[in-house]
């Protein structure tokens, strides 16, 4: 049975509010009321068959309570005439709001509009179009306008997330609200308030010209000659990526690898040094010039996304070149071979012919499916021996 039922009739009013049209009305005054809801009803031919459930179908839909349903005469060749639904409406939002039962979040909405309008009325449009994330937020909500009105006034403060000072709201909070306040804060900021380079969570403080944590970045000197630092110990070292652009060491080689064993345990080399990597992304090293005077090596693991990340490394330094990411490496110890969960698929137009078609061969399955040759489980002897022929 096709029949429009009360319970579809409670659905369309519900997808008005799901998509945030009945609140949006109330903030823009534009009313979708009086509106016609769809009405399936029974064919001719049901009606003279199935006579009784037809009229305990209209029965339903006489009692719909904030509806008004219009009827019209039908003729049974037995029982006569009669009347059925043939069109249905919702005359008020008040009757839309009253059969989904929404009376209680409106009123939250109302008291969020009149807030916004209060103090912050540019958000208004915003209201409109973001209703129901904005009703996720009532709790939050006068918080986030008192962190838009502090911008408003400490525009690109200089200062860390830490130190904004406003009653109520600390720097979790603020971090937690990121997305929502990208969103305010590009519509009440000037552009000139705001630096378009920075985009997403993880810019925020970039964006709005708060201070960011420093990227720091962790290495190792692996020529004993060219220690930074007085000593034997290990020299484990970690320095903020400006302070790092201005180290300019005196290597003439730079190996970077994803395993922090790896690199606690890479041997000494002459003239060398030794990164700590940090998977995708190597914009942290972008101000470190000295780097495109040194030959680099990566040291990933042997899958499709390790070659994903020496491609990656190659768009900010062309010269890169890869370390034990080849195919005697990957077949001399098949016995320590694992599963990638998810390959990367895309091409990778920087990868030399050798490493493209390992990578092919990975990607495409035609050694083993999903096969992963992870870097640490390679032996150090086969390491040291990689060592010793590079010149």
């Amino acid at each position: 049975m096709t029949w429009t039922r009360p319970v579809d009739l409670c659905a369309q009013v519900q997808k008005l509010w799901d998509r945030g049209e009945l609140l949006s009305s109330l903030v823009t005054g534009e009313s979708l009321f009086p509106k016609r809801l769809v009405l399936k009803s029974p064919a001719s031919g049901e009606m003279a068959d199935r006579f009784e459930e037809v009229r305990t179908w209209i029965s339903e839909l006489r009692v719909m309570p904030h509806c008004r349903v219009e009827m019209r005469e039908f003729k049974h060749r037995v029982f006569g005439a009669n009347v059925v639904p043939h069109e249905v409406w919702i005359d008020t939002v008040e009757d839309a709001l009253a059969l989904i039962g929404k009376q209680r979040d409106v009123a939250r909405f109302a008291v969020l509009t009149d807030v916004t309008c209060k103090r912050q009325p540019q958000l208004l449009d915003w209201l409109a179009k973001r209703p129901i994330r904005a009703l996720e937020l009532s709790n939050e909500w006068s918080l986030l306008l008192e962190i838009v009105a502090w911008l408003q006034v400490h525009s690109r403060p200089g200062v860390y997330l830490r130190q904004v000072d406003i009653p109520g709201v600390h720097s979790k909070f603020i971090e937690a609200h990121r997305a929502v306040l990208v969103e305010l804060l590009d519509i009440v900021l000037p552009p000139a308030l705001i630096d378009p380079t920075a985009s997403g969570t993880s810019q925020f403080a970039k964006r709005y010209g708060f201070c960011d944590k420093p990227v720091r970045i962790r290495f190792r000197v692996l020529d004993p000659e060219h220690a930074l630092l007085p000593g034997t110990l290990v020299q484990d070292i970690t320095l903020d990526a400006e302070s790092f652009a201005r180290l300019d060491p005196n290597v003439s080689r730079v190996f970077i690898t994803e395993n922090e064993i790896n690199f606690l345990a890479f041997p000494q080399v002459k003239d060398s040094m030794v990164l700590f990597g940090a998977g995708y992304g190597f914009e942290m090293l972008n101000k470190a010039k000295w780097l495109s005077r040194r030959r680099i090596y990566y040291w990933g693991d042997i899958d499709t996304h390790g070659f994903a990340i020496l491609d990656q490394l190659r768009s900010q330094f062309d010269h890169v070149e890869s370390f034990l990411m080849d195919r005697n490496t990957l077949l001399a110890f098949e016995m320590l071979w694992g599963e990638e969960e998810k390959q990367t698929l895309r091409d990778l137009p920087r990868l030399n012919p050798e490493e493209r078609a390992l990578y092919d061969d990975l990607r495409d399955n035609r050694i083993r499916k999903n096969l992963r040759l992870e870097q640490e489980r390679i032996g150090f002897g086969w390491v040291e021996s990689a060592l010793s022929v590079l010149t």
